[in-house]
């Protein structure tokens, strides 16, 4: 049984950002950044001999176990990866680096492939969902406010809503993905080591590093500086909050007793075969639950001190993984619902009728008083009148078809945006 089996995550188990922050994902992104960093400053083939070693297989296991006696699995690496190359290319390993340099370069690394497929179930769900919204344009229902029937409002401007919030969250992650930096600083971020070795421009090299592993250049060694992963954990945490509030309403929205609307494919019930239950939404809304408790974990790690911290940066790793894995199956299922979800306006319609009327009181305050309004509602409810025969009015007056505001108008305009 390894980390990577997910028997009790089924909201990331087989998705892309299950495999993209594996054990195996984490030990490629070290040793892609142990090889960069021999190809920016050893010899050609000194280089060459480290960059193959990197390609060589080593024990995910075995590295776990030792990297207790450091407290990080870079340093059993460094020593495994030495031992695999030539005697002539041994001092070119991991030269002048500190091991939270390979670490923090390779959580960035994970982080960056990580979030490409996340990137593209977002734009996937925002595609979706804005063909709900302009097919439900106009497509009255309830809107609800602290559980009630409030006024009505279309199916379409909620759709809309729905993907002004992935937008936000796509743009948010790409922002953030295109800035995470490597990192290169040595002992205690000043680089000294590079300059013992005989660099005469570190700056230069951490340039030349950055472009070789394919991350931003950082403008200083960031090890007690955390803003990159406090930036990630933002953008990652309101991603799942976003989505979040998609699954919400697709819960609500889809209970037996309202039923106006339906995932495309429900999961079924150990004990009642007739459920059709809204798996999608359901694993969706766990992530959300748990996702700020990893982020507040990061933003508490910011606080970390001296030039290299004592636990805050290890206790990073964790939550930061699984913020990434959780987001991760969020985007993927959210990109599935919403290319499923079926939608039910008759169900809206029999809904809208529940209060006789009452759902646009608002809209005759301009005409009665609010005690009369208020005498009327309670005669609606115990005789079964409608609105429109107890206070004598035109029932277009009392049609919610016909109180809906600026919701088209302004479902016209989120979907302008791209």
């Amino acid at each position: 049984m390894t980390y990577d089996d997910g028997l009790l995550a089924p909201g990331s188990a087989g998705t892309p950002a299950e495999a993209a922050t594996s054990d195996a994902a984490f030990l490629r992104a070290m040793l892609d950044a142990e090889a960069a960093l021999a190809r920016v400053q050893a010899p050609p083939e000194a280089a060459g001999a480290i960059t193959a070693a990197c390609a060589g297989e080593f024990g995910v296991r075995d590295l776990a176990l030792r990297a207790r006696a450091g407290g990080n699995p870079v340093i059993p690496l460094v020593d495994g990866l030495a031992a695999a190359v030539p005697e002539y290319a041994r001092p070119y390993v991991h030269r002048g680096a500190t091991s939270q340099d390979i670490l923090d370069t390779a959580a960035m690394l994970v982080a960056t492939r990580a979030l490409a497929p996340v990137l593209a179930d977002l734009e996937r769900t925002a595609v979706a969902l804005r063909a709900l919204a302009a097919g439900h344009r106009d497509t009255v229902m309830p809107g609800r406010t602290l559980t009630q029937h409030a006024v009505p409002t279309t199916f379409g401007l909620k759709a809309a809503g729905w993907r002004a919030l992935v937008l936000d969250a796509r743009d948010r992650v790409a922002a953030v993905r295109d800035r995470l930096p490597a990192q290169l600083g040595g002992a205690a971020g000043t680089l000294a080591a590079f300059e013992a070795y005989g660099c005469d421009d570190a700056p230069a090299l951490v340039a030349a590093y950055a472009r070789e592993v394919g991350l931003a250049e950082p403008a200083l060694p960031w090890h007690t500086l955390r803003t990159p992963v406090a930036d990630l954990a933002g953008s990652l945490a309101f991603t799942a909050g976003a989505l979040g509030k998609v699954a919400a309403d697709v819960l609500s929205l889809s209970r037996t007793e309202v039923g106006e609307v339906v995932e495309g494919s429900g999961g079924g019930s150990s004990a009642m075969p007739h459920k059709a239950n809204p798996v999608r939404a359901t694993l969706i809304a766990a992530a959300a639950r748990r996702a700020p408790a990893h982020a507040a974990v990061l933003y508490g790690s910011v606080a970390a001190g001296d030039e290299r911290p004592a636990g805050a940066w290890h206790a990073e790793w964790e939550p930061l993984r699984d913020l990434l894995r959780l987001v991760g199956g969020a985007a993927h299922h959210a990109a599935r619902l919403a290319e499923g979800l079926r939608v039910h306006p008759e169900r809206m319609r029999a809904n809208l009728a529940l209060t006789d009327g009452l759902i646009v009181s608002e809209r005759l305050r301009a005409r009665f008083r609010k005690d009369r309004l208020t005498r009327a509602a309670e005669e609606v409810r115990t005789t079964g009148r409608s609105l429109a025969d107890v206070l004598g009015v035109p029932p277009e007056l009392t049609d919610p078809a016909h109180y809906t505001g600026a919701a088209a108008q302004l479902t016209d305009r989120a979907l302008e945006r791209r």
